[in-house]
């Protein structure tokens, strides 16, 4: 493979380890996905029953746009509901980069929140103008909910699939965990502070200057992605091998 395609293994896999290091995974049933490099509209996906803390660069399947495996000699699965979100958007948005897909508590209890993701702190507030919605239509083994996705999503980084889960989309790996890793931490901040009763709410014009602020969001990644691969490489992770 190219080296090219190698790199984007290695950031793949390790966005699979620290999904699981902040216990964002759900066994084997989630899935995260990265554009391999190249014309030919490939992508990489995980291997269908492996814990997230098992993914390995050289582990990763790469499939076509219709998810059929095209690594030679490969032997194991993907999930058919991964292929069905995954796809849509990198068919979709030519510069989906990465996708991210994860089923964690916190996640799930905002996105059936009626009114989704409240403006609780500094971390939500940097989200909003980032957020878009999808109803929850079953697990996703209809490819013709594909369509409806991705017109739901629009040109927005983050959404939460309706009693179902977060999605985040990037440029990069490193630029779809960032968006995921705000998410997450805005929806843990919300589930905690609804928890103690009536929430006090920022004044619309900070809401607004917020909002402002969080146009360049997904550009922290720079600063963020080289200090998460130094956290795996302290911790010994074998991700990239």
């Amino acid at each position: 493979m190219s080296q090219a395609e190698w790199e984007v293994r290695k950031d793949l896999a390790a966005a699979y380890r620290l999904v699981a290091l902040y216990g964002w995974e759900d066994l084997v049933f989630t899935h995260l996905s990265a554009r391999v490099p190249g014309p030919e509209h490939h992508f990489l996906i995980n291997p269908y029953g492996w814990l997230f803390d098992e993914i390995t660069a050289s582990s990763l399947i790469k499939v076509d746009s219709e998810g059929e495996i095209v690594d030679p000699g490969a032997t194991n699965r993907v999930n058919p509901a991964g292929f069905t979100i995954h796809s849509a958007v990198h068919m979709a948005r030519e510069e989906a980069g990465a996708v991210l897909h994860l089923h964690a508590a916190d996640g799930v209890a905002v996105s059936a929140h009626e009114e989704g993701l409240l403006p609780l702190s500094q971390t939500a507030m940097l989200c909003l103008d980032h957020i878009s919605f999808h109803d929850y239509e079953g697990v996703a083994l209809n490819l013709d909910e594909r369509e409806r996705l991705v017109k739901d999503l629009g040109d927005k980084n983050m959404m939460l699939l309706r009693n179902h889960g977060t999605l985040t989309v990037g440029k990069t790996v490193a630029e779809a965990f960032t968006y995921m890793y705000f998410l997450m931490k805005a929806s843990e901040i919300q589930v905690r502070t609804l928890g103690q009763g009536e929430p006090y709410l920022p004044s619309q014009a900070a809401i607004d200057t917020t909002s402002d602020q969080s146009k360049q969001l997904g550009m922290a990644s720079q600063l963020t992605w080289p200090a998460l691969l130094r956290k795996l490489e302290r911790i010994g992770s074998d991700y990239a091998t």
